[in-house]
């Protein structure tokens, strides 16, 4: 019933949820409503659709949800880019966080790959 919690693109993501949260703690306030809520939406997303994604009875919805985990790890890196360009964030906790966001991406490919087979 829960197995996706044993499977080690949820555990990756939400690792990123961790790791992002954490560092949202050090946003300026001015950022609360801004660059913070919207980094706070998309990382969470990322586990929320492989949860939901794999709780779907077909190969499709598990696909559809897989990639909406993409899409939202992708604005993910974009948002975390910005961050590191505006200073929020130093480069080297930009590359730590941007390598666990590589390993979620091949994760996600490989999943999306067996079920489109």
């Amino acid at each position: 019933m829960h197995n996706f919690r044993k499977l080690k693109v949820y555990i990756v993501a939400k690792e990123l949820v961790k790791e992002v949260y954490l560092l949202l703690d050090s946003f300026p306030p001015k950022e609360r409503f801004g660059l913070n809520d919207q980094l706070r939406r998309a990382v969470i997303s990322v586990p929320s659709n492989v949860a939901e994604g794999l709780g779907r009875s077909t190969n499709k919805d598990k696909c559809h949800f897989m990639q909406i985990a993409y899409s939202s790890l992708m604005e993910v890196l974009a948002q975390l880019d910005i961050a590191c360009d505006v200073g929020y964030i130093s480069f080297e906790k930009f590359t730590q966080l941007e390598q666990l966001i590589i390993e979620e991406t091949k994760l996600l490919h490989g999943i999306i790959n067996k079920f489109k087979e």
